[in-house]
């Protein structure tokens, strides 16, 4: 490797480290992440092995026998060191002592043969039948509710319990509370009816957007590419300002023109018009404000591109038209709209990748209401994954979401190439073939 190779190398080393910690890095997580159940109750650095009365109800259905079962409910009672220590500190040293010489090393099955040998003290006797259950209690064996570090903690504390070899494994493995690689998120995906709403939600949202983006974008370019240049550059000014807003204040202004006691509300209240909040009102006021906020976002992109696309197409090509004889309409038909696929191509592809991706103006607007009809994947995998309300945040989850994003938005984009045919607009001009 040559010194120069190894002086560029330094110069570009900054830049893959940002490209490998800021793309890379999150994309193979993601993919990681999509098939693992993580979770708010699992974490993410691994966890512990615990059993609960609440999972004792769905070890048999995890292969888990009947006897175990009975065994880890059941909990009996043993006086052992630890429990009499428990015992002592309650009751006295003086009737832990005697209670070990009685009993010391027994078991038994029932709270009622504890409070029998309790009963059987005779120097400091326990005479009330509370106190007898009371410290009852304290000689129970179970391991219901305390947590295991290590999976081999846990596998002593059951083998010490007593139960049997073939239910142990399965046992351990319904006990572990850390998460684990599944494709349990695409089967999830693929039968959760909600899924399908979420993905006829994002069709409607990218089509009816893209549509308003790249159609109005377009106008706009056309009808200030004939207008005088000082003229034109203050229209354009004007409509990318939606682009430069912050996404918190503009929505915030679109919120003020809809809601109840907002300007539309105003105006149409002397024709006798009930106030109501236009964008929450129902989903088809949801949907018809959702794509205006966006539409005006994307089409004030679309239009700085497509304007600079214009001006670069020499202006002889349109004064030869003109001598033919072209109207506005024939000269933007036959002249300049045959010359912007290129820059249709672009937008077409980069507005329905950032509209399959992003959700910050929906979240902001209608945060996917009223009633989740205008929830989209990827607001959808926001919720899933960060901010949900029932607390349980499922980053496994909520990353197959994204993953499934990713793939669709490969597909479309080799779909675009292809019907844009992107092979004849790259390649070189038939005067140099």
């Amino acid at each position: 490797m040559t010194r120069q190779t190894l002086l560029g190398l330094g110069f570009l080393s900054p830049a893959l480290l940002a490209v490998m910690m800021f793309f890379l890095l999150p994309v193979v997580l993601t993919v990681v992440f999509a098939f693992t159940n993580m979770s708010t109750s699992t974490g993410i650095l691994g966890g512990e092995y615990q059993i609960s009365e609440s999972d004792l109800r769905r070890l048999p259905a995890v292969g888990v026998g009947e006897d175990a079962v009975a065994l880890l409910a059941g909990a009996g009672y043993a006086v052992q060191p630890e429990t009499l220590a428990l015992f002592a500190a309650e009751f006295g040293e003086d009737r832990a002592a005697e209670l070990d010489k009685l009993h010391g090393g027994a078991k038994f099955d029932d709270q009622r043969a504890m409070e029998r040998a309790l009963k059987e003290l005779r120097r400091n006797p326990l005479r009330k039948v509370r106190d007898r259950k009371t410290a009852a209690d304290l000689f129970r064996v179970s391991i219901l509710g305390q947590r295991f570090a290590t999976r081999d903690d846990f596998a002593l504390a059951i083998t010490d319990l007593g139960v049997p070899e073939r239910d142990r494994l399965a046992l351990t493995e319904a006990a572990y509370t850390g998460w684990t690689f599944t494709t349990q998120n695409f089967e999830l995906l693929w039968e959760l009816p909600a899924t399908w709403r979420y993905a006829l939600n994002s069709v409607i949202y990218v089509v009816l957007t893209l549509g308003f983006n790249v159609g109005f974008g377009l106008f706009l370019a056309l009808s200030t590419f004939y207008l005088p240049s000082r003229t034109a550059q203050t229209f354009r000014a004007i409509w990318f300002l939606p682009r430069i807003l912050p996404p918190v204040l503009y929505v915030l202004m679109w919120q003020w023109l809809t809601w109840d006691q907002g300007f539309i509300s105003a105006m149409l209240r002397p024709f006798g018009i009930e106030p109501i909040n236009w964008m929450r009102h129902t989903a088809t006021h949801a949907w018809t404000f959702i794509v205006l906020i966006n539409g005006c976002v994307g089409a004030s992109l679309g239009m700085i591109l497509f304007s600079s696309s214009l001006r670069a197409i020499p202006e002889t090509q349109l004064f030869a038209a003109q001598v033919d004889g072209a109207n506005r309409w024939q000269q933007v038909r036959h002249v300049l709209l045959p010359q912007m696929r290129w820059p249709i191509l672009f937008i077409t592809s980069y507005q329905t990748l950032s509209l399959l991706t992003s959700f910050e103006y929906i979240l902001l607007a209608t945060d996917g209401g009223p009633g989740r009809q205008t929830e989209v994947w990827a607001l959808a995998a926001y919720h899933t994954a960060l901010s949900n309300y029932g607390g349980n945040l499922e980053y496994g989850l909520g990353a197959a979401y994204a993953l499934a994003l990713v793939i669709i938005g490969i597909l479309l984009s080799a779909l675009y190439l292809r019907f844009f045919k992107f092979s004849e607009l790259v390649a070189k001009p038939r005067i140099e073939q």
